[in-house]
Parts: structure tokens; C-alpha cells; sequence
């Protein structure tokens, strides 16, 4: 299955802001856990969350480019 360089970026914004999301609740929810542990698993599941969200940028940011033709000719 191909899909084009536009579709790639907007599936890395839809991705990467419902993984934004992820992030943020979990590590505004997590202060209010009062078991030790289960608050230290909270903040890592966030700050994985918070990866993906990185990482969905950087492919959208990809993408992009590779649209505009800025990583080599638009075939």
C-alpha cells in the first residue's frame, strides 16, 4: 500500500497530537496518585506518550519536505 507524502504528514499530525494528548493527561493526573509506584508508572507511560509524539513530529516534518521536494526531485 503507497500513500503520498500529504496524506503522511496529516496522519503524523493526527498521530502525534492524540499521542500529545496521551502525555499531557498522564503526567497532569499523575501528581494526584498517591501510591509511589503507581505514580512513577504514570510518569513513564507519559514520558513514552511524549516520545511518540517526538517522533511523530519528526516523520511529519519528513514528510513535508519530502511534498515540497526539498529532500530531492518529486517523482
Amino acid at each position: 500500500m503507497k500513500i503520498t507524502a500529504q496524506l503522511a504528514v496529516w496522519l503524523c499530525v493526527a498521530f502525534g497530537l492524540i499521542c500529545l494528548g496521551g502525555a499531557l493527561t498522564a503526567f497532569s493526573g499523575a501528581a494526584s496518585i498517591p501510591d509511589a509506584a503507581e505514580r512513577e508508572a504514570s510518569y513513564g507511560y507519559a514520558a513514552f506518550y511524549g516520545f511518540l509524539a517526538l517522533v511523530a513530529a519528526l516523520f511529519g516534518v519528513l514528510s513535508w519536505l519530502m511534498a515540497k521536494g526539498k529532500l530531492g526531485p518529486v517523482e
